[in-house]
């Protein structure tokens, strides 16, 4: 006689769970279960390609490729006008700043109009070649440019001649360290602003 609560279950009766077609594909299942609670889990983060492109203030292609324009005007020592891709673009040159001349609700600074007389004489109208870098529009929507007269890189000229200083906005540092040569050079030969001012 069985006990209260319990089951008599003759011997030969073996459960659905030993029938041959439930035994393999649940050994199976049991096999795959416990390979993956063993496994090592990597994690898949979805990411997503951006592609920069150019402003319509500034179509330009590659950062380090360099594009012909003419300067059509002289803003300050440090700021031109250019004549690219048949457009007037408002450029401010890369990594330097010369003195204030023509800031709203600023005064003329020292050796201000010293430096825009020098970009005037060395700039205006000459066919220039553009080189950007990372930035491409500032937050008064000028476009960021170094400057190529001819071989030379005429941003370090505005330093080493001592009519700017360094001025290093990251991520648009291509240049810098040839910059920070050139400033040295200028004030410890006593070049420009560094005597003047």
């Amino acid at each position: 006689m069985a006990a209260k609560g319990t089951v008599n279950v003759r011997p030969d009766v073996r459960g659905l769970w030993h029938a041959p077609h439930v035994r393999a594909p649940l050994a199976l299942l049991l096999c795959l279960l416990a390979v993956a609670c063993v496994a090592p889990t990597t994690t898949v983060t979805a990411t997503k390609t951006v592609t920069a492109r150019p402003s319509a203030l500034s179509p330009n292609l590659t950062p380090s490729a360099r594009h012909t324009a003419v300067v059509t005007r002289v803003v300050d020592g440090d700021t031109a006008h250019v004549r690219y891709h048949r457009r007037d673009v408002d450029v401010r040159f890369i990594g330097v700043d010369t003195p204030e001349t023509v800031a709203p609700g600023q005064p003329v600074e020292c050796y201000g109009p010293e430096a825009s007389a020098f970009t005037t004489k060395q700039l205006a109208g000459e066919s220039v070649r553009l080189e950007f870098d990372v930035v491409r529009i500032d937050q008064y929507g000028r476009t960021l440019a170094y400057i190529w007269l001819g071989q030379t890189l005429f941003n370090e000229t505005l330093v080493r001649d001592g009519f700017a200083t360094v001025a290093t906005y990251p991520p648009d540092t291509r240049y810098v360290q040839r910059f920070t040569v050139a400033q040295r050079d200028a004030r410890d030969a006593g070049r420009g602003l560094w005597s003047a001012c």
